[in-house]
């Protein structure tokens, strides 16, 4: 497959925050196979993998807020669907889950190091200590900048969607959970509010990954580009399972 791409002026953005909703918008599109949204110039980089009217490209520009986009003047050379074009364009920076895998291998590792060290490998305080981990490191990546993971978790989250305040609230609730776990204080309560939250993002991933929308997974926040794929799905079903697991271990 060729691709054609486009260079659009934006006015309007101010912040990151602008970058990432814009972006988003973009590639919600069907023709757009990608979308490069930067600040400084102002503009973005359309990788198509059909035709798009200019109107329609920058409707969607403005429906994510007081922004508006422009064919730059110089994209007239860019449009050209040559192989050169595709090649230049998958020379961009490419979203990956290399950073997700690697911060998962780490809590899982910190978990084993302190089954090692105290001698303990009951699988009830490991999945204890991993959940832990997970819910604070990860709740430390939302908050880096809060607006921007706001602005992601609001395009997919089934309760973010109906309630946006609750994309800002979000993380907060991720690090307390973190720290009920890491405490082992109310155990009961802790594994059924993490069984629901983790349920209700599987769907809402699930949702998007089966209406095949390109849009950027907010699990680690707006500082890591990771791409939504079902290993999110799994990551947020991997959750609940274990928090399931946990709640039966509890009440038995």
């Amino acid at each position: 497959m060729t691709f054609t791409q486009k260079q659009y002026e934006i006015s309007g953005m101010h912040c990151k925050s602008c970058v990432t909703k814009i972006t988003n918008a973009l590639e919600e599109l069907d023709a757009v196979e990608s979308a490069e949204v930067m600040l400084s110039p102002p503009k973005a980089v359309v990788r198509l993998r059909g035709e798009i009217d200019d109107d329609r490209l920058n409707s969607a520009v403005e429906k994510a807020g007081d922004y508006h986009a422009s064919p730059a003047s110089n994209e007239g050379a860019a449009q050209e669907p040559t192989k050169a074009t595709a090649e230049t364009s998958s020379e961009e920076p490419k979203e990956s889950l290399y950073p997700l895998l690697l911060i998962v291998g780490f809590i899982a590792g910190v978990t084993i190091l302190i089954a090692v060290r105290n001698e303990a490998y009951a699988v009830r305080p490991m999945m204890n200590h991993f959940m832990a981990g997970f819910f604070i490191v990860f709740g430390f990546f939302k908050l880096l900048d809060l607006r921007g993971f706001a602005n992601m978790y609001g395009t997919y989250d089934l309760v973010a969607k109906a309630v946006p305040p609750w994309a800002w609230i979000y993380p907060f609730v991720e690090v307390g959970l973190g720290a009920m776990y890491l405490l082992d204080w109310m155990p009961i309560t802790t594994n059924v509010v993490t069984l629901i939250l983790m349920l209700i993002g599987a769907a809402g991933v699930a949702t998007a990954l089966m209406n095949k929308r390109r849009i950027r997974c907010a699990c680690l926040g707006s500082v890591l580009n990771l791409p939504m794929t079902t290993v999110t799905l799994v990551e947020d079903l991997g959750m609940a399972a274990m928090a399931a697991a946990m709640l039966i271990l509890d009440l038995t």
